[in-house]
């Protein structure tokens, strides 16, 4: 029997990581974890609370665990992971709740597709850091790095992102 392998889509904000995420789960005909934040966080106006945070880090894990029975193909997609959470929150609130930074070390990945900058900023209502993203993708480097994750930075402007992103999955797993 096969091992499920899941691979992490991440990176800063207005990345393509959704974009990406379900259209890496088509491709690779399985399922896409979506990102529980955005949904949670429609209605709180970008005005969030480090409960707010925890919050979406417990609607995150337990959506990811309810979808693993669905993937097909040994593999399962996720659109961002709980490292997001200690991302925001060190950001937001100068540090991360232990029991985040204690599972991030327990919760694994195989493999993390980390989204360049090098597209152009979207606006939406739900994205709070234009002028930050420089930042968030040195800060998304270290925590891998501090990780020992596998991960990949994926570039390139649309088709040629997917087909940088499907290169990387290749390559894992021919290793």
């Amino acid at each position: 029997m096969n091992t499920l392998k899941k691979i992490a889509i991440v990176g800063p904000e207005s990345t393509g990581k959704s974009s990406i995420a379900q259209e890496l789960a088509q491709y690779l005909n399985t399922v896409c974890v979506p990102e529980y934040a955005r949904e949670y966080c429609k209605n709180l106006g970008n005005t969030y609370t480090l409960q707010d945070e925890v919050n979406m880090y417990y609607g995150q894990i337990a959506l990811e665990n309810t979808l693993i029975p669905l993937a097909k193909n040994d593999i399962l997609i996720c659109d961002t992971t709980i490292m997001t959470i200690k991302i925001w929150c060190d950001y937001l609130f100068g540090d991360t709740p232990q029991e985040v930074k204690d599972e991030i070390n327990h919760h694994h990945y195989d493999l993390y597709l980390l989204m360049n900058i090098d597209l152009p900023w979207v606006e939406d209502p739900l994205r709070d850091f234009p002028d930050q993203r420089e930042h968030f993708m040195a800060v998304w480097e270290s925590e891998l790095r501090s990780l020992n994750a596998k991960y990949t930075i994926i570039s390139g402007l649309g088709e040629e992102r997917f087909k940088n992103a499907i290169e990387a999955i290749a390559t894992y797993f021919k290793k």
